[in-house]
């Protein structure tokens, strides 16, 4: 296969389920990963895993919002590997602030430059990857799949979730305009609404042990998402039967987004 996968935020969480999945099921990775050296022995272990599935990975720690650094990597990419297609672009980044708009004193709300980062990290990169990756002909044609990780917070916020709720939305946006672009070239685009899951970005939400608490009352199936939820039904959509899926917010949880507590 010639196939490859590239993932934006590919060291942790949905990526990194994700990158393991696909490379079950015989794609070749290209990770996009920041990490410091705290957090480096995540990727590590990704692209190993990876390996172990007989398929090649290309890993690079960058900004994935740094435009030079994005051209240098498809730069790279493309010279190491001139037929290479890339079947699938995943975005799953999770790096942005959670401090309120409106605080007490105002030097604890949030910033301009705080706010315009989220918005730009976690929902303008995927506009600005499928572009590089559309116009330097990276991407197969047709059978082509994007997928934007979005979450319940894109319709309902906590006083600290503003900026990423605002990213949220923005990024479902992005991917009904793309769905509608790329809908010629035979590229779909949907949005993946994960239910609430362990990762590591949870974990840095003021207060994410109310909201587990909270969702495993809610869950139907009495129970928190996993990664591999995810990654499952994304290595499944892949598949040229969901040619026809495109501009979709999907829901991979369980049943959560309908249930109430009763």
């Amino acid at each position: 296969m010639k196939d490859w996968a590239l993932i934006l935020g590919a060291s942790s969480g949905f990526g990194r389920a994700t990158a393991i999945e696909l490379s079950r099921r015989g794609f070749h990775i290209l990770g996009i990963h920041f990490d410091t050296k705290a957090t480096i022995e995540n990727a590590i272990k990704t692209k190993e895993e990876v390996e172990k599935n007989g398929v090649k990975a290309e890993f690079f720690n960058i900004n994935a919002g740094d435009e030079k650094k994005m051209n240098q990597v498809l730069d790279e990419f493309q010279n190491k590997y001139p037929d290479a297609k890339i079947r699938v672009l995943m975005h799953s980044i999770a790096f942005g602030t959670l401090v309120p708009f409106i605080a007490e004193k105002r030097e604890e709300a949030i910033k301009r430059k705080q706010l315009e980062m989220t918005l730009h990290l976690m929902a303008n990169t995927l506009v600005y990857w499928t572009q590089e990756v559309f116009y330097r002909n990276l991407f197969l044609s047709p059978g082509g799949r994007i997928f934007a990780m979005t979450s319940e917070g894109s319709l309902r916020v906590t006083k600290h979730y503003g900026a990423v709720s605002g990213a949220k939305a923005l990024i479902e946006s992005h991917i009904r305009q793309l769905a509608l672009e790329l809908a010629p070239y035979g590229i779909t685009a949907n949005a993946i609404m994960a239910g609430v899951t362990d990762t590591p970005a949870l974990r840095k939400i003021p207060g994410h042990e109310n909201i587990v608490e909270f969702t495993l009352k809610r869950n139907p199936s009495g129970r928190l998402t996993t990664p591999e939820d995810v990654a499952k039904a994304i290595a499944g959509f892949t598949s040229r039967d969901f040619d026809w899926m495109t501009g979709n917010i999907i829901h991979i949880d369980g049943g959560e987004i309908i249930a109430g507590i009763e």
